[in-house]
């Protein structure tokens, strides 16, 4: 198990992402502001754009079954992360962050989700390489995650009580008053964390558990590590504009989680039986895309009616 990645695409990647996060953070975000719902949508439309010209190169330098995987792993982590929506969302509300100051904290998590979502893909597939028993091990957490949030009620979240934050507070001062867009602030000769930066510290620490539900389903689909890699990077890369375009939608798609629970379970099975019985990649991707449309579309479909009473304050 190795890559199909040669130094020319992954130099493409690089380059991809790179200059667009270049231009996001120093042309276009260089100055705070909302997010309004043109801009989030022209934004979201350039990150899916990138990751389906990304997929044509796939297809052309390493073929059709390569192509499939990409898109297939690209569309889950992109609905898993849609899922993961509501979780920032309720960070965000719990410390009161404006939302003119939400794209440069989720702009931040997702630089340090470069790097933490690499050294996991990387320990993955070191492992899957070493151990094949690994295999099934993934294949039996995945279900046990299906089943999990298939059954599992929407808990009250408390970032607060999140341990790698309360680890944090035990060694490095933290100011009480807001200080803008900074994270770190100096006061008489000491550096203090502002608030900003307790909340990128819980949306990384939450990042990286999605990435424990989300990165095991990839190697289902696929154990090369260039394609789990770039699939899952450009999945994420578009979360930020699409937390500001579809904050009111995923609160809609109440049966999306139906839908994941299948597709994790699908994918898991898949994974414990690969030694026995080859599920064809367009197969795959055919039972993945219908069970996540579907499931979105469902939820469309029997939309519970809400008084704009109910509707929750923006």
């Amino acid at each position: 198990m190795g890559s199909i990645g040669g130094p020319l695409v992954w130099g493409v990647f690089a380059a991809t992402i790179i200059t667009t996060l270049a231009i996001d953070l120093g042309v276009f975000h260089r100055k705070v502001h909302i997010i309004r719902l043109r801009e989030a949508a022209i934004w979201s439309g350039v990150w899916i754009a990138l990751a389906l010209s990304f997929n044509v190169l796939v297809y052309v330098q390493f073929g059709s079954d390569r192509a499939l995987e990409f898109f297939q792993a690209w569309a889950i982590e992109k609905a898993l992360s849609v899922d993961n929506i509501f979780v920032f969302l309720a960070i965000f509300s719990y410390f009161s962050v404006p939302t003119r100051l939400q794209h440069r904290v989720l702009f931040w998590g997702i630089l340090g989700a470069l790097v933490t979502r690499g050294a996991f893909i990387w320990t993955g597939a070191a492992l899957l390489r070493t151990f094949h028993w690994v295999m099934y091990l993934f294949g039996g957490f995945l279900i046990l995650t299906a089943a999990r949030m298939l059954v599992a009620e929407d808990a009250e979240i408390h970032p607060d009580k999140n341990p790698v934050l309360r680890l944090f507070r035990r060694f490095v001062p933290v100011t009480k008053e807001p200080s803008g867009t900074r994270f770190f602030v100096r006061r008489d000769n000491r550096i203090l964390a502002t608030p900003l930066f307790m909340v990128l510290l819980v949306v990384e620490a939450t990042d990286v558990v999605f990435a424990v539900d989300s990165i095991p389903a990839v190697f289902a689909i696929t154990r090369d590590v260039f394609i789990v890699y770039t699939s899952n990077i450009f999945a994420i890369l578009g979360l930020r504009a699409l937390s500001f375009l579809v904050g009111d939608l995923v609160r809609r798609l109440r049966y999306l989680k139906v839908g994941l629970s299948l597709v994790l379970a699908f994918i898991g099975g898949k994974m414990l039986v690969a030694n026995h019985l080859h599920i064809p990649e367009i197969v795959s991707l055919a039972v993945v895309v219908s069970l996540l449309l579907g499931s979105a579309l469902v939820s469309l479909m029997f939309a519970p009616r809400t008084n704009d009473a109910d509707r929750p304050a923006r």
